[in-house]
């Protein structure tokens, strides 16, 4: 397949890395594992020079196999009954006041993990009750009772990645359904309207614009409330082939018309990911509903 050449506004940003060195030697410190670095994420240069990152939980073996996705697959090895208090110790050393907590899938757990991100809030929550606290969350294979047990420990924003559009599920996301996806995202307004939520989608895979408004309007049918898009970067050449790099025009013509569905917010270039600036995303609202 032919191998297609990196535009000039997707050159890496570097700058200063001694805020970067810090980040990276307190995750270590604690044995924590981030999706900055488990996924590459193109933004963690600016991320950690901003002393921020997003804390992946449950390890960092997936017991899915999605096409488009770096982190590693496999086996799990077994919770660690400590990794919550750590978190909750790395968010408040680092100075954070909003936190992203995501996860890798866990479908070896009856509740795929659920439990582990109740503690985790939980623990945050404990040591800084006012922490803005998001969490990017897998599907839990639908399973309505994993689902109420975050909800129930009332995370600011809960957010859950539609990914890509509903005709290549079966080539980027195999183990995953779209309408299950769909359905969480709406379950949690139903289980308490006052959590904000958020999904996204990678441009790039072979969609048409015509599937992605399709996607668009799904998600508002469902409620979401904040949409991220982003460009999809193929991590290797065993991963999904990189069909197309979408100018950054076409993600301001996505953004508009995500506007005028009734997102709340929409972040969308090239280098957008789930959390990047979450904080700034969210503070917008909260200021916008102040005034």
């Amino acid at each position: 397949m032919r191998v297609l050449r990196k535009p000039k506004w997707l050159r890496d940003r570097l700058g200063d890395l001694s805020n970067q060195k810090h980040v990276n030697r307190l995750i270590d410190s604690y044995s924590l594992n981030t999706v900055c670095k488990e996924a590459n994420c193109p933004n963690k240069s600016e991320c950690f020079r901003n002393k921020t990152a997003t804390f992946m939980i449950l390890g960092n073996i997936c017991t899915r196999n999605c096409s488009f996705c770096n982190v590693s697959n496999g086996i799990p090895e077994g919770l660690d009954s400590r990794e919550p208090a750590k978190v909750a110790e790395a968010v408040i050393e680092l100075g954070l006041r909003h936190v992203v907590i995501t996860s890798v899938t866990r479908d070896d757990l009856a509740d795929g993990g659920a439990s582990q991100f109740a503690k985790v809030i939980e623990e945050i929550r404990k040591r800084e009750e006012n922490m803005v606290v998001e969490v990017l969350i897998p599907d839990f294979n639908g399973d309505l009772a994993a689902l109420k047990t975050v909800i129930d420990k009332k995370p600011d924003i809960l957010n859950h990645n539609i990914e890509t559009v509903q005709r290549l599920y079966a080539e980027v996301r195999p183990q995953a359904i779209y309408e299950r996806s769909l359905e969480l995202l709406k379950r949690v307004k139903d289980l308490n309207p006052n959590i904000m939520t958020k999904s996204g989608i990678m441009l790039g895979l072979g969609e048409t614009k015509k599937e992605v408004i399709e996607v668009l309007k799904d998600l508002r049918k469902n409620d979401v409330d904040f949409l991220t898009i982003g460009q999809y970067l193929q991590p290797s050449k065993q991963h999904y082939h990189l069909k197309e790099y979408i100018h950054p025009s076409v993600f301001d013509e996505y953004r508009e018309k995500a506007i005028a569905l009734g997102f709340k917010f929409v972040a969308s270039s090239p280098l957008v990911r789930s959390s990047y600036n979450a904080a700034e995303f969210y503070n917008m609202i909260r200021n916008n509903k102040n005034t």
